[in-house]
């Protein structure tokens, strides 16, 4: 016969912190079900963040007793998710299984009144009574997609004694052309047909985290054109031999190298910003954004400024690959001290990104094209065709004035320019 568990033997399964940057996360399937014996460090569920999707294991062995957070609802970091019985014993009958159960059904446990931190920040922000709002959850419980249907039908304005205003639209409008009364078109019927798709837990994530750079960081962009035609040469003599050995060397390789070799030389652009501090990081933690095809993910290479250009180029590649097959860990998009994004790979020409927070900057690679440009030979000047780019970083003007950012990247320029190092 089986035991009622106790408070000693019920193990907590939380939302894991996963970057300094990562405040929630949304739970996209549960991979296990109450009743079911789970291993320790057995995926128990998967999650999704602005930064990776992530497999959350069972900190203990034992009976997944419950579910307190349902497959789509967005908690915050350290929120329990379940609870795992670690007094049962492999193979041991289910309480809600065994004979007695069903001559005696416990009480469904009311969680109506369980309100996830998102749905309680919502309801805080627009003045709303979570007692009136119906919930479709288990046990009744208020989802956010509730509060947003609430939201979305006016109840919340009616709860508060606000007059609802109805739009007044005219039955007939003139006709320039005809001289005569037309029915007025409606804003569907001008647009067309359309199809509405709600976002994705990655893009709401994403979505948040720019608009928080945004409201916070006081952006500025400053853009250098660059001649790539050293580094054209150098990666041209460079490439077979790296490629023997399994390393595809971009373009992309030669800027961060460049960027890291800068930042080392001003340490004000290798920073973050913690309230009314500027924090000075030691070492280069390199972010690259590599793109989804739901989204972007910023992995990063710990260390940068101790790679070999080939040894940025590998990294490079291997977290590119694994980000898109989804194998990238928890640390591995944390921690970043400054970013490269890399539009131009897809054609882009010019683009001011958003900073990725807490840093104080980031650079973007547009793409390198021929262009006509003025050259100097022998102290004359003449028109040669070469691979040109543009260099975009954008900063937060709390942390640096433009002088330092013009510096920064026109030393990256000249780096590139001449060549650089191997």
């Amino acid at each position: 016969m089986s035991s009622s568990p106790t408070d000693a033997s019920i193990v907590a399964v939380s939302m894991p912190q996963m970057g300094i940057s990562v405040a929630e996360g949304t739970i996209l399937e549960w991979r296990k079900r109450p009743g079911d014996w789970v291993e320790a460090d057995e995926t128990i569920c998967d999650v999704s963040t602005d930064k990776v999707d992530v497999e959350i294991p069972s900190p203990a062995s034992g009976r997944l007793e419950r579910i307190l957070v349902e497959p789509g609802e967005t908690v915050s970091v350290g929120t329990p998710l379940a609870e795992v019985d670690t007094a049962a014993a492999p193979g041991e009958a289910h309480p809600e299984e065994s004979p007695e159960a069903h001559r005696a059904e416990p009480p469904e446990v009311d969680r109506s009144r369980f309100y996830s931190p998102v749905v309680r920040r919502v309801a805080e922000e627009h003045g709303i009574d979570l007692e009136q709002v119906e919930g479709t959850g288990v046990g009744g419980r208020v989802r956010k997609v509730d509060l947003m249907h609430f939201l979305e039908n006016g109840a919340a304005k009616k709860e508060r004694g606000e007059p609802e205003v109805r739009e007044e639209r005219p039955l007939h409008t003139e006709s320039p052309y005809q001289g005569e009364p037309q029915p007025a078109a409606s804003a569907e019927d001008l647009i067309g047909p359309t199809r509405r798709e709600r976002m994705s837990p990655m893009r709401e994530q994403i979505a948040r985290h720019m608009l928080d750079s945004r409201r916070n960081s006081a952006h500025c962009t400053t853009i250098v054109e660059v001649d790539f035609s050293r580094v054209a040469d150098q990666r041209q003599d460079l490439r077979e031999t790296m490629a023997r050995r399994g390393v595809n060397l971009t373009y992309l390789a030669f800027v961060a190298r460049e960027a890291v070799a800068a930042l080392e030389r001003h340490p004000v652009l290798n920073a973050s910003l913690d309230g009314e501090e500027i924090v000075y990081h030691d070492q280069v933690n390199l972010g690259i954004a590599v793109a989804l095809e739901n989204g972007l993910i910023v992995p990063v290479i710990r260390q940068a400024e101790r790679l070999s250009l080939e040894g940025l180029a590998a990294a490079i590649g291997d977290l590119a690959t694994r980000a898109r097959e989804k194998r990238l860990h928890p640390d591995e998009v944390q921690g970043g001290t400054f970013t490269i994004t890399n539009p131009g790979q897809f054609g882009a020409v010019l683009a001011t990104p958003i900073i990725n927070q807490p840093q104080v900057a980031i650079l973007d690679l547009e793409a390198i094209v021929k262009r006509a440009v003025v050259v100097e030979r022998d102290g004359d000047e003449a028109i040669a065709i070469r691979p040109m780019s543009y260099l975009c970083m954008s900063w937060d003007h709390r942390a640096l004035d433009g002088a330092e950012a013009a510096r920064f990247l026109a030393e990256m320029r000249t780096g590139l320019e001449e060549g650089g190092s191997a």
